[in-house]
């Protein structure tokens, strides 16, 4: 871009709706562009992505000198994918994209589209494994005393959040946008933010890490809902104990009138459990939800007992009590009363407490940006945007953000969902209009390229892009699938 100059001799940035003036030495509000000797330049070089021999990308190696310090060169390389983290934006949305990149991938002529998209209209989709009670649906989400999502449904295990959306951006205070701005923008560059929910818990979110539930590290995912405890460990239970019950918010499962207990011939014991029963063995809303025994708010787990039937229940009968990950457990057994007792818990129940642990996975944090390719953006890409949304719904276009491949929604327009932790580090920015600027590639057969409109006087091969100075490389998990991975494209092997 050229850069306007101010009376001053600031310089002007046309990278976003800003349109900073820009003082020598110094970068603009987004800190992404800076004034360097009265040149316009990103302060984030651009991210190359290299072909690995194994079908794998890796991310390129960039050169050190004698100190271990990176010496400004990339590595040479005969392939490579250029990602759009640190390509730039469209913006004015008129002119093309930042780079526009012809390669060669199995004997196949490809264009790759790269470019930084600033998103007005997008949000972070938040997956929190836990069996702690967050907050009631729809209840407000905060960070720093500010609005900025709710709390949306509570799925198998994990309890669901939804931050940003324009309405937090830009229908609220300026207060209200900003910190909505830098929180959504942490979560995605992989950093921890503590959210609070109104009536509920706070959380420290970071994607693929543990969450932390008003203070208490979250170590396991529940194995399942206690029916389906039930289910999975009835036969180990069936010849150690008379009785199971496992202990959940959601779907409290009882043992001996569980389909699963009466297909092993298990007796009735006479246990009658409080709440709204279901099918045999399946009992919902046994108690509020809280963070106490599977979900619930109860610490003693005989709370949710109504009674034992005294016609059936007889002395001796033996019981186990566990939480769907198994953090909590207890051993009872009835006595002359017909009253339950706490006793030793026997070692065959104790091994089977441990296997309910062993079959609940880690509890994560995952983290999705979610955005929608409006028509400005593709502009930078055709000069009929509608063209490129076509191509995308046949499959003619793959769409990758900052290298990795993304969920498009289905409908209307190019609304992806990518997981933030598969990005190399620090792929998204910000403008303080505000709004975050994440980077988005579309990769085509050069034909295709041509017969949607495609800009194709400013395309340059990739060989011309490697070899220029201001490239690098950032950390990033290995293994990821290659953005021009034959799997990925109709085409195949070429």
């Amino acid at each position: 871009m050229t850069p306007e100059k101010s009376p001053t001799e600031k310089i002007r940035c046309d990278a976003c709706p800003v349109l900073c003036y820009i003082a020598e030495g110094r970068a603009g509000a987004c800190d992404r562009y800076a004034n360097e000797d009265g040149n316009l330049v990103r302060v984030d070089p651009l991210l190359i992505v290299e072909h690995a021999k194994d079908g794998q990308q890796n991310l390129v190696e960039f050169l050190k000198d004698d100190s271990g310090e990176w010496d400004g060169d990339i590595v040479a390389g005969k392939t490579g994918f250029v990602t759009a983290v640190g390509a730039g934006t469209t913006y004015p949305d008129y002119k093309p994209a930042p780079f526009i990149v012809s390669s060669e991938v199995n004997g196949v002529d490809m264009v790759t589209v790269v470019s930084e998209a600033i998103y007005s209209y997008c949000g972070v989709k938040i997956k929190v494994d836990t069996d702690r009670h967050l907050g009631p649906e729809q209840n407000t989400v905060r960070a720093d005393g500010e609005a900025v999502g709710h709390v949306t449904t509570g799925e198998y295990g994990s309890q669901m959040l939804s931050l940003g959306g324009v309405n937090h951006l830009t229908g609220g205070s300026k207060k209200e946008g900003r910190i909505t701005c830098e929180t959504m923008l942490a979560l995605c560059n992989g950093e921890a933010r503590e959210l609070t929910v109104d009536d509920g818990a706070t959380v420290i979110v970071q994607a693929n890490k543990p969450p932390i539930v008003d203070g208490e590290l979250e170590e396991r995912m529940r194995v399942g809902c206690g029916s389906a405890a039930i289910g999975m460990f009835a036969k180990q239970w069936f010849d150690h104990v008379d009785e199971v019950v496992v202990v959940d918010d959601h779907i409290t499962g009882v043992l001996s009138e569980h389909q699963a207990g009466r297909m092993l011939g298990v007796p009735g014991t006479g246990i009658r459990i409080k709440g709204r029963r279901s099918t045999p063995g399946r009992y919902f809303q046994v108690a509020e939800p809280g963070s106490g025994w599977g979900g619930t708010d109860i610490e003693d787990p005989l709370s949710i007992i109504e009674k034992f039937d005294e016609k059936k229940a007889k002395p001796g009968t033996s019981m186990l009590l566990v939480s769907t990950t198994g953090d909590h457990s207890a051993y009872y057994e009835l006595d002359h009363d017909i009253a339950p007792q706490q006793r030793d818990m026997p070692k065959a129940l104790a091994d089977s407490v441990k296997r309910v642990q062993e079959n609940c996975e880690p509890a994560l944090c995952s983290v999705l940006f979610m955005g929608g390719a409006g028509g400005s953006l593709r502009a930078g890409v055709t000069e009929n945007p509608v063209a490129l949304t076509r191509s995308v719904r046949q499959t003619l276009t793959y769409v990758s953000s900052g290298g990795v491949p993304v969920y498009i929604w289905p409908g209307g327009g190019i609304t992806y969902m990518v997981d933030v932790s598969l990005m190399p580090k620090n792929s998204f920015g910000y403008v303080p209009t505000p709004a975050l600027v994440a980077p988005i590639e579309f990769t085509m057969r050069r034909d295709d390229y041509e017969t949607l409109g495609g800009h194709m006087s400013s395309i340059v091969p990739v060989e011309s892009v490697l070899e220029k100075s201001g490239l690098r490389s950032l950390d990033g998990p290995s293994g990821r699938p290659s953005p021009t991975a034959g799997q990925n494209f109709p085409w195949g092997k070429g």
